[in-house]
């Protein structure tokens, strides 16, 4: 850390990285406030990642606990992966905000409070007997009071907007506060409130006073002994984009789509987190993509085995219990043998559970949960950005081994962010999709050597009329068949073409030690924290090697032998341990879980300390 003198005397203190996180009721705009202190961090150069944590109440009492929204940006010079542990600053727009989120910001750390929402029937609402303004609860951090709802009144005179509109734009006075000490330009968010507000001329100019006062406020009352910079990170050369998981996911479907010549199909019902895929996808008419909202969760599916069948590249998008519900679809998707693309974004359960909040349990639900033997791919996104990479993946192996495949993502990828650097489209290797068009020797079921993935025949080709349907086949011809031994043969052919799988992805490859003490062993949205606490080990030079699995079924084919390397291999998971019993069963290791399912990801902390223990 360096310091420098501002020209108006403060103390500008450049610094690596900063994590700040706004806090305050679901109406105050917290996750929009975040949004964008996300999106001026991003066109300033710096690496950054986000945590947005919604409430699990669709409309909680206003100013309660249950009620709070947050967002957690983190913003770094140099490359980061996972958006922080401990906030540095905390801006609180209520009671309930503070005292939610207060126990996890750092000692010292800043805290910004709207004092104008610390009234008795405020406090009340958050369960307080007494004002924490005026206690030793803050004893020991940088707090800053301000009347937020009387300073953006005052900044908002003479608009002529009514009382609830005008505190409505109180969100940015603090993103104006907030952009003044970290050193952001306003510009761009002045500029995308013009785009934003357009039909509502009045809050434009309202919205555009509340930032700028917010940060000339600052300038004007030198409350702030300091300022703070945090310089661009040297990212690799090229066009960025500030992306969210969901985003990514949407993209990398079309991306397939063209890479496959295919048109793309949608089949899903909305559920929370999983929903944007659905209204993301629609915006991309003009590419071919179909989309349609079906009135349940199994009719959603149905249409997309349709769509496969009648050559499409099909997708449904759903979330836990959806994935439940979708299953006996799925299971005709095997029975068939279309490639049908299932994207489970995953969220807390059992049944309706945490639906804002993130969780990796869903995995063997994906893998085992059909009925009789119905074997799939399973295949996992790590971070936001990388859900491009893992869509276009999950459809590359539908298609050319004509097998269904579900694709894991989870809330906190979904709704997080990080800059993504755009791919060139002739970089992207092509998928291919071939449709049997010539009559000779047709069987449906007959069987490419290498990888078993039966013809793909459009309905309606000269010739090539065949049976289909959820009733088992005889092998080759597609016959309805009772026959107790082909029904074995069928079942173990499914099987061995979703294992073959394992010889057309990636091995495995570790980070750190290639042999030693202890094997981390990660998948999904763990990545980032377990990519800090690796870096972390390196630097103290412990003897720990890490291994991120993106393709959980089938597993790499060389993930037995990395595993005999290591005395010890520890499974972080959010779940109470589903990817350690494949382990144990597949690898007949004592392999350790590590596990936390309280809605929220892995801290690098947390995961450090498992680490250590198992170091001894």
């Amino acid at each position: 850390m360096s310091t420098g003198q501002s020209a108006g005397g403060v103390k500008v203190q450049v610094v690596e990285e900063v994590v700040i996180r706004f806090a305050g009721d679901s109406g105050d705009g917290m996750q929009l406030t975040g949004t964008q202190f996300t999106t001026t961090s991003a066109l300033v150069g710096n690496d950054l990642a986000t945590f947005p944590d919604y409430p699990a109440e669709i409309r909680a009492p206003v100013g309660t606990l249950p009620g709070v929204s947050a967002f957690q940006v983190r913003f770094s010079s140099t490359d980061i992966h996972s958006p922080g542990d401990a906030p540095d600053a905390l801006v609180a727009m209520n009671p309930a905000a503070l005292k939610v989120n207060l126990k996890e910001l750092k000692k010292g750390g800043l805290i910004i409070v709207n004092e104008g929402n610390f009234g008795p029937s405020d406090l009340a609402k958050a369960t307080y007997a007494y004002n924490p303004l005026e206690s030793s609860d803050l004893d020991g951090y940088q707090v800053v009071r301000v009347d937020l709802n009387k300073l953006t009144k005052e900044a908002l005179a003479g608009l002529g907007l009514d009382t609830k509109t005008t505190l409505r734009c109180k969100n940015f006075f603090a993103l104006g506060m907030t952009y003044w000490v970290y050193s952001r330009p306003i510009e761009p968010t002045l500029k995308w409130m013009e785009t934003q507000f357009k039909k509502r001329p009045e809050l434009i100019e309202a919205n555009q006073r509340a930032l700028k006062a917010g940060y000339n406020w600052c300038d004007i009352t030198g409350v702030f002994q300091s300022r703070y910079e945090v310089p661009p990170a040297p990212l690799t050369p090229g066009k960025y984009r500030n992306i969210m998981g969901n985003q990514a996911t949407a993209l990398g479907l079309v991306a397939a789509a063209r890479l496959a010549n295919l048109q793309l199909f949608l089949g899903s019902y909305p559920i929370t987190p999983a929903s944007d895929v659905l209204h993301d996808l629609s915006k991309y008419k003009q590419y071919g993509v179909v989309t349609f909202q079906a009135e349940d969760e199994i009719a959603a599916a149905c249409a997309a085995v349709g769509a496969a069948y009648a050559g499409n590249l099909a997708v449904t998008a759903t979330s836990g219990p959806g994935l439940a519900l979708k299953g006996e679809a799925i299971g005709l998707a095997v029975m068939t043998e279309l490639p049908v693309v299932i994207i489970d974004v995953q969220r807390g359960g059992p049944s309706t559970g945490l639906p804002t909040k993130t969780e990796q349990a869903d995995l063997l639900q994906a893998v085992y949960g059909r009925n009789s033997e119905a074997p799939l791919c399973v295949i996992a996104a790590r971070s936001p950005s990388d859900c491009f990479d893992a869509a276009v993946e999950a459809c590359r192996i539908a298609v050319e081994h004509m097998t269904p495949v579900i694709l894991l993502t989870d809330g906190y990828i979904a709704n997080g962010a990080e800059p993504w650097l755009l791919p060139a489209m002739d970089s992207l290797k092509p998928i291919k999709a071939e449709f049997r068009t010539q009559p000779e020797g047709f069987q449906p079921y007959s069987r490419n050597p290498d990888t078993l993935a039966r013809p793909w025949v459009k309905p309606g080709t000269p010739g090539l009329e065949h049976r289909i349907g959820g009733i088992e086949k005889a092998d080759g011809s597609g016959n309805i068949s009772y026959d107790p031994t082909n029904h074995e043969f069928m079942c173990r052919t499914r099987a061995d073409k979703v294992a073959r799988i394992a010889n057309f992805i990636p091995e495995a490859t570790v980070k750190g030690v290639q042999s030693g003490k202890v094997l981390v062993l990660s998948w999904g949205g763990t990545y980032g924290s377990v990519a800090a606490a690796l870096e972390s080990c390196e630097k103290k030079k412990q003897s720990v090697g890490w291994v991120h699995l993106r393709h959980l079924n089938p597993f790499p084919r060389n993930l037995g032998e990395i595993i005999k390397r290591f005395d010890k291999v520890l499974v972080p998971e959010l779940n109470l341990g589903q990817l350690v019993r494949m382990i144990r069963d597949q690898f007949v290791v004592p392999a350790i879980p590590y596990n936390k399912i309280q809605g929220r990801p892995f801290m690098t902390s947390e995961v450090i300390e498992a680490i250590e223990k198992e170091l001894g």
